[in-house]
């Protein structure tokens, strides 16, 4: 890192990256510049977070200065920037170091690298691998995301002392990237949407994130999901320890001698990596068909790590799930919590209501939007609900259409919804907050409303 100190800097892109970038040279005590094509008026929070930097960065926004580019030693973007953004060509051109985000830290990191490669369930492996590890004694980084940048490995003060660093790599992040290895790469999937910024076709996107594969050798591991790339050639004849999962049962599809890894059988997960494993499911706190399904991509990366069966079975009960996803918070008096503030439209909200097995007491609403269709949905989304309580500027609207199928209850604050949902469970109950609306209403984001339920929660 010390080749960056003092260097004039060039942050394209503000945002979460950004400002994790903006830290990570401050620290350097690097001559620092921010642009971002947005004009300022649409970035008032940012310029405000952006003063109370010592010494606070320069700033160009509402257009890229081709000067900007070219007085820069090194330039860093996000990656919502595109790539071959025109100034970003003329400053490679003209000699200047320019990387992404993800290409910086992966440039610093001397680590073992798990890399989640999927178009879905990324997030989840990444932090399943991560809990197990934790599990074994080991010290992680998991990231990768907007959330926790990949940069922010390198600004860990432990960072010396960490064993394996976990990432998730979308297609985005693997432009423009060099000298990528990792040790294990998960595809739990590839579907076929992708950036228009970012790729000109579906087949440059698959290509794309297919390239991580080119870099494997022998002693790396690839761990595939059986049941959707099973049948893809590129995978199969990967050069290196390949281990395919699968929720269905390699013996009853008679493939037992043909592929190793991980499956389900006769109610328990085995798995054949490096030795035969049996893991018992029916205490996981997580639900959904497709958490199992990422629970097998993590345990297959597990054990091609040697993870002790120990470590991976505490896991299967422990493990919460991922913040504001579905997420497990506590069991109190024969009730179960879950946190689901992140889904905020009413398809997200079908799947979530749809992950569990018993009818539960959904607590939803948020931001009125009159483009909404909430009767398209009403049946289907309550159908799997014993008790409904609604909250938030749509209450009354989702009431006119949710309320005549189940038990509904209008409150008037977020406070009062917890209280209502509580005294109206049984025990085996779940009490499940999935909005299915935005969360503007009264908070700032689904994160802030995440967080107060947990405290809501807690408190109780």
């Amino acid at each position: 890192m010390d080749r960056f100190k003092n260097k004039k800097i060039l942050v394209v892109g503000i945002g979460k990256t950004g400002f994790a970038l903006i830290h990570f040279f401050n620290q350097l005590g690097c001559d620092i510049r921010v642009t971002d094509i947005k004009p300022i008026f649409d970035l008032n929070k940012e310029v405000k977070k952006l003063k109370k930097f010592e010494p606070a960065p320069q700033m160009t926004f509402g257009e890229h200065v081709n000067d900007d580019f070219l007085d820069a030693d090194v330039i860093v973007y996000s990656s919502r920037v595109n790539p071959n953004l025109p100034q970003l060509e003329l400053a490679r051109s003209n000699g200047r170091e320019v990387y992404s985000e993800f290409a910086l830290a992966n440039k610093l990191c001397r680590k073992p690298i798990i890399a989640v490669c999927g178009s879905y369930g990324r997030s989840t492996i990444a932090h399943m691998i991560g809990f197990a590890l934790k599990q074994e004694g080991k010290n992680i980084f998991v990231g990768g995301t907007s959330e926790e940048p990949f940069i922010n490995y390198a600004m860990s003060p432990n960072r010396d002392l960490i064993d394996y660093v976990v990432v998730e790599v979308s297609a985005v992040q693997m432009l423009k990237l060099e000298n990528f290895h990792p040790k294990v790469v998960v595809f739990s999937n590839i579907g076929e949407e992708y950036s228009k910024i970012h790729f000109n076709s579906v087949g440059t996107y698959i290509e794309t994130k297919l390239n991580v594969i080119k870099s494997l050798s022998p002693d790396d591991y690839l761990i595939v999901n059986f049941d959707v790339l099973g049948n893809n050639t590129f995978f199969r004849n990967a050069n290196c320890q390949t281990y395919w999962y699968t929720r269905k049962s390699f013996a009853k599809m008679g493939v037992m001698n043909e592929v190793q890894g991980t499956h389900f059988h006769d109610r328990r997960i085995h798995s054949g990596i490096h030795y035969h494993s049996e893991f018992k499911v029916n205490e996981m706190k997580i639900v959904g068909v497709e958490n199992r399904e990422n629970l097998l991509a993590a345990i297959s990366a597990c054990k091609a790590l040697d993870i002790s069966d120990k470590s991976i079975q505490s896991t299967i009960e422990k493990f919460p799930g991922i913040p504001h996803r579905l997420e497990f918070l506590i069991e109190k008096n024969g009730v179960c919590f879950y946190n689901d503030s992140k889904t905020e439209t009413l398809e997200q909200l079908k799947k979530s209501i749809s992950a569990f097995k018993t009818p539960v007491i959904l607590i939803a609403g948020g931001k009125d939007d009159e483009e909404v269709d909430y009767e398209k949905y009403a049946e289907e989304i309550t159908q799997n609900v014993r008790v409904l309580v609604l909250v938030g500027e749509c209450k009354e609207r989702m009431n006119r259409f949710f309320g005549n199928f189940t038990q509904t209850f209008i409150v008037g604050s977020f406070e009062e919804s917890v209280l209502i949902a509580y005294q109206k469970a049984r025990t085996g109950d779940t009490i499940l907050l999935s909005p299915g609306n935005e969360s503007t209403d009264f908070f700032r984001d689904f994160e802030e409303r995440g967080n107060y339920f947990k405290k809501l929660v807690y408190q109780l």
